[in-house]
């Protein structure tokens, strides 16, 4: 039988070293999580403010706002820069509807806080102090669909808005429910993201309001 026979000292015993190496993994395990949890924090505390303060990420549900926006279409609502001016006529919000309820809406904005609105014939008149005889609003740069036959005369209070869906023959909103509050306002639709095609910054449509000294 063959013995084996060593050129060298016998190979020292290992068991520390390993045990040394077994700590060193562990140690780097803990450094690793250390790091992650420390990432997450920081994560959380750049984005949380972000969604509480100035944006929050939305999917469109449903065809009340077509063709301008479709079923799951993600939009970002600003959630900050009505806090610094008012809502502007023609921007589309996104809003808690019933008030009391995690459920939104997305519609556009048609009358503002103390304006009176119209809706006779599928035409939509404003009264307001600027135009105190009214004046027709042009929606053509933006919604190819006629009003619902009904008449609508609509006072708003200083804290609400008038506001309706593109499709109007589908649409729920304050032609059924009545003026918005503001404080059911979540922001108004500032981008679409995806799909990329359709990648859009929003801003608020321009409308050709007559000059107040030629309102008949």
């Amino acid at each position: 039988m063959s013995t084996t026979i060593f050129n060298c000292f016998p190979p020292k015993d290992t068991s520390d070293q390993d045990g040394q190496l077994r700590m060193s993994g562990k140690e780097e395990f803990r450094a690793t999580l250390t790091e992650v949890i420390k990432v997450f924090i920081l994560a959380v505390a750049v984005i949380l403010p972000i969604r509480l303060f100035l944006i929050q990420p939305f999917y469109v549900k449903g065809a009340s706002m077509e063709p301008n926006f479709y079923e799951n279409e993600y939009l970002i609502v600003d959630k900050i820069t009505p806090h610094f001016r008012p809502y502007e006529r023609g921007e589309a919000i996104v809003f808690r509807f019933p008030p009391t309820e995690h459920k939104y809406l997305i519609k556009r904005i048609i009358g503002l806080p103390g304006e009176r609105v119209v809706i006779q014939n599928r035409k939509i008149t404003i009264f307001n102090s600027e135009y105190p005889n009214g004046f027709p609003l042009d929606e053509s740069s933006y919604n190819p669909y006629l009003l619902r036959d009904q008449t609508i005369d609509e006072t708003i209070a200083s804290d609400e808005y008038f506001v309706l869906g593109d499709n109007r023959p589908v649409s729920f909103d304050s032609e059924i429910f009545g003026p918005v509050k503001a404080s059911q306002i979540t922001g108004r639709v500032f981008l679409r993201g995806w799909p990329i095609e359709r990648f859009t910054v929003f801003k608020a449509p321009l409308y050709h309001e007559p000059s107040p000294t030629t309102t008949q």
